[in-house]
């Protein structure tokens, strides 16, 4: 049976068994191992720099932003060989995290704001490029696992990144994070260069003009029932998070901690999360893909109830919980989006779930960030639980799909 085919998985081989995987999951440690490093302690930063909270949380405003490029992005993904995109990407981000030395005080802000806008473009060049090559890599029965470890990796450097990103923050400066993350990325190009798929440029339908091309990848997000069902399940769900994201500043300084204190918090969220993407495989396997990501998000939604205490221990407890939920979510709604659509729109359909999900998330920090201005956050807590809980009500009613494994080839 074909990618394209509306089936769901059944239980195979382990996705370390496919022919250069494990080189991709090297690649995917080297490039989080920065990233996770780079965009807490630039957040941390800005706080230190302008004492505002809003400046730090425009810092994730700045990260979501460039969902507004997802599709443009994903067509590139589609035209060009995989592998050799995945590479210049990662040679592109090496002097553009390195501006970030030129930042030496509040007259330089505007230039954080852009590198980080850049910067996340690249991340969804990455990710398109690379669903397409998972997609390739691996059979429909390998999917489940080789996302769930790929999420677990992608998660799990949360227990040492920030520690690291905030030890030499706090030690050497910002100059110190900048040059490691600059570096992760400059080992990632040489690892990926090596992927034993995505050489070639995807297949073209010649009969599509640009603008049907440019939203393929939506149409094929909403038309299976059970993609569309969780599409809008993770849109409202993960939307909400932003609001989240604006008010962490605020619950520390209730918690009547240092911002820094972030560093300490997000490893723990990083532990529950290599717990969930140990869990994900069997879950989405056994469950299907929507019970799963209802499982997800409404883990999701109990670890935000804690921040509306001002307790640090009890915040810690809750940024686990929503560790565990985050990959059960991201690999459901992953797995079933990569094995549902055909080679030539993975690129495309990979940067819809991007804007779908994130570009939600992206406007609600912005209200949020507004909102702060006149509401106390624990009322942004209580908004984000309700409507992350209407999200996993959502994914509940997505069909479950039964697929026959299929082979890999570009």
């Amino acid at each position: 049976m074909t990618a394209g085919t509306e089936r769901g998985v059944r239980r195979g081989p382990v996705a370390w068994s496919a022919p250069g995987f494990p080189r991709l999951a090297a690649g995917w440690v080297a490039t989080n191992l920065g990233d996770s490093a780079l965009f807490l302690m630039v957040a941390v930063w800005v706080k230190e720099l302008t004492g505002s909270d809003v400046a730090a949380g425009f810092v994730f405003v700045a990260l979501g932003l460039p969902a507004i490029l997802a599709p443009f992005i994903g067509m590139l993904a589609d035209r060009m060989p995989r592998r050799r995109l995945l590479v210049l990407n990662n040679v592109a981000l090496v002097p553009l995290v390195l501006s970030l030395l030129l930042v030496s005080g509040t007259a330089q802000l505007w230039l954080v704001y852009a590198v980080v806008f850049l910067y996340s473009a690249a991340g969804y060049v990455t990710a398109s490029a690379q669903s397409g090559i998972i997609r390739a890599m691996l059979r429909d029965d390998q999917l489940a696992s080789g996302n769930g470890v790929l999420s677990t990796i992608d998660n799990g450097l949360r227990l040492v990144s920030p520690l690291i990103g905030t030890a030499l923050y706090v030690w050497l400066g910002a100059p110190a994070v900048i040059v490691l993350t600059a570096a992760c990325f400059a080992v990632a190009a040489v690892i990926v260069a090596g992927l034993p798929v995505g050489g070639a440029a995807p297949e073209r339908d010649p009969g599509r003009g640009s603008l049907r091309e440019l939203v393929a990848g939506f149409k094929q997000l909403f038309a299976p029932q059970s993609l569309r069902v969780i599409t809008i399940a993770a849109a409202i769900g993960f939307g909400a998070t932003g609001l989240l994201n604006i008010i962490v500043f605020p619950a520390l300084d209730a918690m009547h901690v240092d911002p820094v204190a972030i560093g300490v918090l997000v490893p723990v969220q990083g532990a529950g999360a290599v717990l969930g993407g140990l869990l994900s495989a069997t879950v989405v396997t056994r469950w299907g893909e929507g019970r799963s990501a209802a499982l997800g998000l409404l883990l999701i939604a109990v670890g935000s109830v804690p921040f509306a205490f001002g307790s640090v221990v009890l915040g810690g407890a809750g940024m686990f919980v929503m560790g565990i939920g985050i990959p059960i979510t991201v690999v459901a709604f992953s797995t079933l989006r990569q094995r549902l659509t055909p080679d030539a729109l993975q690129g495309r359909t990979g940067a819809a779930a991007n804007v779908v999900v994130n570009l939600p998330q992206t406007l609600v920090s912005i209200a949020g960030a507004g909102l702060l201005l006149v509401v106390d956050y624990r009322v942004l807590i209580w908004l984000a639980v309700g409507a992350v809980l209407a999200g996993a009500a959502t994914a509940l009613r997505a069909r479950r799909t039964v697929a026959v494994a299929a082979a890999p080839g570009e």
